[in-house]
């Protein structure tokens, strides 16, 4: 179940986009990304509609998916 990501308290978003971020263990080359930055390209692509907030109501858990292109 997708939910809209506008409809979450900052501080819910905020943690949910930096624990999807502590588990990626992506590789940003030779310049490390400040946590900061990272959060902030996550939520531009939320704005851009990119990805999308989803929710598992069975596991009871938050995650962040790439949205199907249509």
């Amino acid at each position: 179940m997708n939910i809209p990501f506008q409809e979450l308290a900052v501080e819910t978003l905020t943690s949910i986009i930096e624990e999807f971020i502590s588990r990626e263990g992506t590789d940003y080359g030779v310049h490390e990304t400040s946590l900061e930055k990272k959060v902030q390209q996550v939520m531009n692509q939320l704005q851009r509609g990119e990805i999308v907030v989803t929710f598992d109501p069975e596991s009871q858990s938050c995650d962040l998916q790439v949205v199907a292109e249509r």
